[in-house]
């Protein structure tokens, strides 16, 4: 499992909690370690416009210029922009860590007991 995120993000930090007693990630901090262009472009491709976060403080500093740019030359300058996480399991990309992750990555685990 590949999970992107941030150190900082509480989001992150709860999934992270949730999913590492399961499985065996390897954590990539989008700041510190950086995204390729190569999986931004297929994130993007699997999720579109909603892998841009249009609620973060990073967006609200960027000039109108950038925001208008292409999202993934806009996501490789700015890789905070990225909504967190993507977690990458099994040929699967999941975004976020909303009910429908939870439940696809963690019920499965409960069933199996």
């Amino acid at each position: 499992m590949r999970f992107f995120g941030l150190k900082s993000c509480d989001t992150c930090r709860k999934a992270r909690k949730s999913l590492s007693p399961h499985y065996q990630m390897r954590i990539i901090d989008v700041r510190d370690d950086g995204v390729s262009r190569g999986d931004l472009a297929r994130f993007y491709q699997v999720f579109g416009d909603r892998l841009v976060n249009r609620r973060s403080t990073t967006w609200r500093e960027i000039d109108e210029a950038m925001r208008s740019s292409n999202p993934v030359d806009l996501l490789a300058a700015c890789p905070t922009l990225m909504k967190r996480p993507v977690i990458e399991h099994r040929g699967l990309v999941y975004l976020g860590w909303g009910q429908d992750v939870q439940a696809a990555l963690l019920d499965r685990i409960q069933a199996s007991k």
